[in-house]
């Protein structure tokens, strides 16, 4: 059961007071290191993610995101992200939505959903949602979703979309464009020896909203597959 060492977050602030390419050049072992601890990190939450959901990412080492930046488009031309962060996809096409992790020393954040839902399945989200949002809000109103999660997150239009009436009963859910849920935690929670369990608890938290989800995108009005 691997944790997040005191040592990896000094490399961050330390990278962050120093982002350029000579101070990471001669700090390469320490990255190599560090980077080694957070693949470790995130096998340890893939195997315990796994045995309670599917997953199609192959290993923790597959789940990162690359610690280099694409500078191109940005006026930020600083080389190097200052945190780690990855992903785990869920497996075959009736599982939707996926989860994310970024560690960051003052700004970690265990989280998931639908970043980019794209035109079809938006519009089949919004379609059941219109027909009865009760499922969704007895989700988002329980307990265990406040409790770890305190609201439903994501870009939003300023009014209903196209499509559907202004005045909606559920207006304020129609409105998504993403559908997004995350957890913060302290330096002192994700350097502790139960940040692990704690992750992996936050993960198993979001099945309801997941499992909503995911029926709504690959099932009709009927509850018919589609896919």
């Amino acid at each position: 059961m691997a944790t997040i060492t005191k040592e990896n977050f000094n490399f961050l602030k330390q990278l962050k007071q120093n982002n350029n390419r000579d101070w990471f050049n001669k700090n390469k072992a320490v990255y190599e290191q560090q980077h080694e601890n957070t693949i470790a990190f995130a096998d340890s939450l893939l195997h315990e993610l796994s045995k309670h959901d599917h997953i199609e990412t192959p290993s923790g080492k597959k789940s990162l995101f690359r610690i280099y930046r694409d500078v191109r488009f940005s006026k930020d031309k600083s080389p190097y992200k200052t945190h780690w962060a990855g992903g785990f996809k869920r497996a075959t096409a009736q599982l939707r939505g996926g989860y994310y992790f970024h560690l960051e020393p003052g700004n970690t954040i265990i989280g998931g959903g639908f970043w980019a839902p794209n035109k079809e399945d938006l519009q089949r989200i919004r379609e059941d949602i219109a027909m009865d949002d009760a499922p969704l809000r007895k989700i988002l109103n329980s307990k265990s979703f406040k409790d770890t999660f305190g609201s439903l997150e994501g870009e939003q239009l300023k009014t209903s979309p196209k499509g559907f009436d202004k005045d909606h009963r559920a207006s304020d859910l129609l409105r998504y464009k993403q559908f997004i849920v995350f957890r913060k935690f302290t330096d002192q929670e994700v350097l502790s020896p139960d940040f692990l369990k704690s992750a992996n608890d936050t993960f198993k938290k979001m099945r309801p909203f997941f499992d909503y989800m995911s029926e709504s995108v690959t099932t009709d009005s009927n509850g018919v597959s589609i896919i």
